[in-house]
Parts: structure tokens; C-alpha cells; sequence
């Protein structure tokens, strides 16, 4: 087996452990928006559902994984897999494993969380808590406009990086650059939990070490935080699912699913550990 880069092998290593000793529930489904429903921005996701009723959510729109994962032997034939097999599979170079992968590990972190009875605190806001004022230099790694719109709205200087040569250039209050040495010049770093799933988390947040606040947020941020903030990352926050079965049918019908899940927020410095959690819940060492 090809040795895992080193993010991805962090991430995976305390599931691994909590594993051996309590074998985690395979895979029931994985849940796809209709093709129809791809254009609007709640036909975006995955969700990997396990046979405990956790879900884990990914990004499906990258190359022709949604198309590829509707094929016969896509979707359908990932019930009743082995979803450590699955997560292990998050590294790798195909957008389609990729993706799999993703929706896998979070699920299983879901599950991880679920066993030590962690649960995180609400997201005070949309923005990962960077609280963008006039003087400070914020940068974003994705351009996603209504969170943009905000920290424009501040007054702070705000540069974006981003993959896509087309968007590159001076705008309206912002700068697009195609460089990520330029976060190094940012005091506020606002990223998107897309570059766990495209393979440029590490590269990203090499370039942060300046930053003071430095969030990753998304629907896709599911993934135990612990590597995350060894590399600088100070807040993590994503979709908590309250109601799995209720994200399930808003996906598939391309509808909201924020009724059925909540905004949470893992801060670094009140955040105990992964394994802290395990050991105080369940006397296990997953260090």
C-alpha cells in the first residue's frame, strides 16, 4: 500500500486506533443530489451514510464524479463496504476516490466524535470568526462571494487566492492572485474546506504562519481538527447533522438543509484533543 502523505495520514490515525477497538459501522449508502439539481448551491454535496445513521459530507462537483458515482457501479456499489477502507482512499490522485474518501472519513469522524460524546459549540458567525476590521490584511483561499462581501465590507485589505487563472486580477475591493506565497502577508486567513478534498490543504496553510486567526469552514470541514491545528489553524467549523435522514432527502431534492443541521465552531485553544476525549471517555490512548 502507497504510504499516505502526512496530512492525510494524520487525519486518519486516531480513527484507525479507536477502530481496532471498536469496529465502526460499514457503509449503508452514498447519497447524491439529482443532476438537475447540481447548478444550484444545495446540489453541491455528497452525503456517505454509515449503518449507525451517520452521514459524512464532500464536495461532488469536482471533474465528473457526480456522473461517474450515478453509473451502475458507482454510488450503488459502495453499500455494505468498509468505510476505513473507503477514508483511507481521501489522498488519493482520481477526483472520484477523492471524493469517496472525503464523505468517509467524515462520516468516521462523525462516528469518532459520537464515541467520546464530543460535541462542538455553536459558530458565532459566518466568517469563521475573524472579525475583519480596516487595517487588517485578510486573505481567502477560494473565492466565494458572500463570504467576501463581508470581509470587503470591513474596510480590510483582502487578497484571494485562488486555482482559476480566468478570475486573477484587481476587482471592486479585493485582489485575485494565483500565488499563495501572498498569504504570507495576511494577519487574517479565512479557508475552505475544499482544499482537503482538491490536495492543497498542506500547500495553504504553509503559507499562513503570520496569520493570527487563520479559520477552515465549510459543509466538507467533518474531518477530526487535531493535524489541522497542529498547522496553524486556530478555528474549524462546519455542518453538525442533527437530523440525518432529513439532509439526506433535502440533498437528493436539491432543497436547503440547514432545518436539519447547525453551524458548529471547534476552537483551537478550548478544544481538548481527540485524544484527551478518548482517553477520559473511554480510558483508550490514541496518541
Amino acid at each position: 500500500m502507497t504510504a499516505l502523505p502526512a496530512l492525510a495520514a494524520e487525519l486518519l490515525a486516531p480513527i484507525e486506533r479507536l477502530a481496532a477497538r471498536f469496529p465502526p459501522p460499514r457503509v449503508r449508502a452514498l447519497h447524491l443530489p439529482r443532476a438537475e439539481c447540481l447548478d444550484s448551491r444545495h446540489g453541491e454535496f455528497c452525503a456517505l451514510e454509515l449503518d449507525d445513521g451517520t452521514l459524512g459530507l464532500a464536495f461532488v462537483l469536482l471533474g465528473d464524479t457526480h456522473a461517474r458515482l450515478c453509473a451502475p457501479d458507482g454510488a450503488a456499489a459502495l453499500a455494505g463496504a468498509d468505510a476505513l477502507a473507503l477514508a483511507r482512499r481521501h489522498a488519493d490522485v482520481g477526483p472520484v476516490e477523492r471524493t469517496v474518501g472525503m464523505a468517509a472519513l467524515n462520516a468516521l469522524s462523525r462516528w469518532a466524535f459520537n464515541r467520546v460524546g464530543y460535541v462542538p459549540a455553536p459558530s458565532a458567525d459566518s466568517i469563521g470568526e475573524l472579525d475583519p476590521r480596516a487595517g487588517d490584511r485578510v486573505g481567502m483561499v477560494g473565492l466565494f462571494r458572500p463570504l467576501l462581501t463581508r470581509c470587503v465590507a470591513s474596510g480590510a485589505e483582502v487578497t484571494v487566492v485562488e486555482l482559476r487563472p480566468d478570475l486573477a486580477g484587481e476587482h471592486d475591493g479585493y485582489r485575485v492572485t494565483l500565488d499563495p506565497s501572498e498569504l504570507g502577508r495576511c494577519n487574517k486567513v479565512l479557508c475552505t474546506s475544499s482544499v482537503l478534498i482538491n490536495g492543497t490543504a498542506e500547500r495553504m496553510l504553509g503559507h499562513c504562519s503570520h496569520a493570527q486567526r487563520l479559520a477552515m469552514i465549510g459543509p466538507g470541514a467533518g474531518c477530526l481538527p487535531d493535524p489541522l491545528f497542529a498547522r496553524g489553524v486556530t478555528l474549524f467549523g462546519g455542518s453538525w447533522v442533527t437530523d440525518a435522514a432529513g439532509v439526506v432527502d433535502a440533498l437528493r431534492a436539491g432543497e436547503p438543509w440547514s432545518d436539519c443541521a447547525r453551524k458548529f465552531a471547534i476552537r483551537c485553544d478550548e478544544y481538548p484533543g481527540i485524544a484527551r476525549l478518548a482517553r477520559d471517555a473511554l480510558r483508550l490512548d490514541l496518541g
